[in-house]
């Protein structure tokens, strides 16, 4: 069975009529997903694609990503190569990309420098130039903070901290750019799930993937990267320092509400992020 005929395409691309002739060659397996949609590689010969399925909660405009996409990739930004995207018999979005690799699991200091000039491309790229984007601008904190009002702590704390740091809603940003979404293969990196691709500041963008960092690697590599965004892009150490805290809290409330992976050194990473950043306090915790 072609799990691709059961589509309904609203756009594709002439692979994806290639592989609706050729059913009875595809081999289908599961990639590992997130909380959003199901993934799977679905391979042909030695050509390969990833089927992106929203069957969960989340219901993102699929149309926006793949037109994105369409334009980064056409402008020879590091992302996957769009192929089609349409609805499954259940009305699930899909969207059909090319294979890109595996996720980045082991990083050395020239690893943040490719991510370093991934995320400034990104955040340089210039949206306004094509028409055909429908780039969204999002209220930041009902956006990346949900069902934060169960949580007044973290709110009050929050709604203070936004205040403060003159958000900047012009540039494009990834939204969730962390190791997970860059994919590498024989040295090339490519950055995917644009689910969250919107207009917005790249000190968010640049500060989440930090926390991450410093949560899941180590502090050593986060400052290693901060110093290598800050040589190339004109904030200052203050700056991220707040944004860093703003996204500490997406992180401290996301674990309240899904219970995050935790390792044997990720709560006391936490707790002295925390300790060491101003705008914190670690009863947040």
């Amino acid at each position: 069975m072609n799990i691709l005929t059961d589509i309904a395409w609203k756009e594709q691309s002439q692979e994806v009529e290639a592989l609706l002739e050729y059913s009875e060659l595809l081999n289908v397996t599961s990639l590992e997903s997130g909380l959003e949609a199901e993934v799977r590689k679905i391979s042909i010969n030695e050509n390969s694609y990833v089927l992106k399925t929203w069957n969960k909660s989340s219901k993102p405009n699929v149309e926006s990503q793949y037109k994105l996409l369409k334009v980064l990739y056409q402008q020879g930004i590091a992302v996957s190569q769009p192929l089609g995207w349409g609805t499954d018999k259940e009305a699930n979005y899909v969207l059909l990309t090319s294979f890109d690799g595996v996720p980045v699991n082991k990083v050395k200091k020239n690893t943040f420098i490719h991510f370093a000039k991934l995320l400034s491309t990104i955040h340089d790229f210039p949206h306004e130039n094509y028409s055909e984007l429908k780039l969204h601008k999002y209220d930041f904190i009902a956006y990346f903070y949900p069902d934060i009002e169960k949580h007044p702590d973290i709110h009050m704390v929050l709604t203070n901290l936004v205040g403060k740091c003159d958000l900047q809603q012009n540039k494009l940003i990834h939204g969730d750019f962390y190791l997970g979404n860059v994919l590498e293969s024989q040295g090339k990196y490519t950055v995917i799930d644009w689910t969250n691709g919107q207009l917005g500041d790249p000190r968010y963008d640049i500060a989440w993937f930090m926390v991450l960092i410093r949560i899941y690697v180590g502090q050593r590599y986060s400052d290693y990267y901060r110093s290598l965004y800050l040589e190339q892009n004109p904030y200052t150490y203050e700056e991220l320092e707040l944004f860093e805290a703003i996204a500490c809290l997406r992180w401290i409330l996301l674990n309240r509400q899904i219970d995050l992976p935790i390792g044997k050194e990720t709560i006391s990473r936490v707790k002295s992020l925390v300790e060491n950043n101003q705008y914190l306090d670690v009863t947040l915790i």
